[in-house]
């Protein structure tokens, strides 16, 4: 080994300035390596601006599309009110207003239509809407707002498309169902067969109003009918409100039934056969249509739901009125 070493140190000693060869050599590497990761580094920032530049485009897209919309050739606008009407639903009141103000708002607007395809919901949502509708008109009489009707228009769905100028439907859509619901189960005689003891404590003769586990109160059960009456006689006196001399006098017209859409002409609960494109194109005279539905932003999708889920829940345990 002692001779293997004095070889290795007598080559070195032959070969004058290896420490400094060996020197630049490690700092060229050093920087090499220096290089390398400033790249990197580079790349990586550079890959995490375009992500938040994606997000942000993407999170503001929808107010960015109507912005973009404004000026140039006149338009139809199109609102969707699709599904279920409700709070924190697509067919929510804030969601379908804030579209009817972009909309509005916007300079090529040339009429407006509400593409409709829900079955009902909640009676304040609808009325929010239908309110905000009647707002409109009178505060912009020279802009046409009409309903077009696809699948089904029925409860909350019609009380909005009532306060339109006119309502165009397919022959074979649903429309009507105009009448309010509010449904739940009993459990008293199934306790008693399984065995089960109900506990329940309160503060408040009725607070503990419909419960399922106890038997029906009729003097309960006639305060609830009190409320559902009037909440129908509201959705009844904004029906002819908004249709006026159009509805055909019928006792079973706010009877809750519903109709097909050549069936609804007749009754006055409709005007028209029509689509989108048509009412677009031959009555608003401005066959370019433009979605001002707004969409879900992306932060609002990543940030999740846990408070409407919870609420759906607590409201599921009491027996919820909607228009149904």
């Amino acid at each position: 080994m002692d001779n293997q070493q004095d070889n290795m140190n007598q080559e070195l000693d032959k070969k004058p300035g290896w420490e400094k060869e060996l020197i630049e050599k490690l700092a060229l590497s050093s920087l090499d390596e220096q290089k390398k990761a400033r790249r990197w580094g580079v790349f990586f920032k550079t890959l995490t601006f375009a992500y938040l530049i994606a997000i942000l485009v993407i999170a503001f897209y929808p107010k960015l599309k109507s912005e973009m919309t404004v000026g140039g050739k006149k338009h139809t606008a199109v609102i969707n009110v699709q599904g279920v009407i409700a709070e924190n639903e697509a067919a929510s009141a804030e969601n379908i207003i804030q579209g009817l103000k972009n909309a509005v708002k916007n300079k090529a607007t040339k009429g407006i239509i509400l593409n409709i395809n829900s079955p009902g919901g909640s009676p304040v949502q609808s009325q929010y809407v239908y309110q905000k509708i009647r707002d409109i008109k009178e505060q912009h009489p020279e802009l046409p707002i009409y309903a077009v009707v696809t699948d089904i228009c029925a409860s909350g769905g019609y009380y909005i498309a009532s306060a339109a100028d006119k309502i165009y439907v397919n022959q074979a859509s649903i429309i009507g169902s105009i009448g309010v619901i509010m449904n739940g189960f009993g459990f008293v005689e199934t306790m008693k067969k399984v065995g089960v003891e109900r506990r329940l404590l309160t503060a408040g003769a009725h607070k503990a109003l419909l419960d399922p586990f106890l038997p029906l109160k009729q003097d309960e059960a006639r305060h609830m009918q009190g409320l559902l009456d009037e909440v129908h006689q509201q959705f009844i006196d904004a029906v002819k409100q908004g249709r006026g001399e159009r509805l055909k006098d019928s006792p079973d017209l706010f009877s809750g039934l519903v109709w097909t859409g050549a069936q609804g002409i007749k009754l006055g609960l409709a005007d028209e056969i029509g689509s989108v494109a048509s009412v677009a194109k031959e009555v608003i005279g401005a066959e370019k249509i433009v979605d001002f539905t707004p969409q879900e932003r992306l932060l609002d999708r990543l940030a999740g739901k846990l408070g409407t889920a919870f609420g759906q829940a607590m409201s599921s345990h009491f027996n919820g009125m909607v228009f149904q």
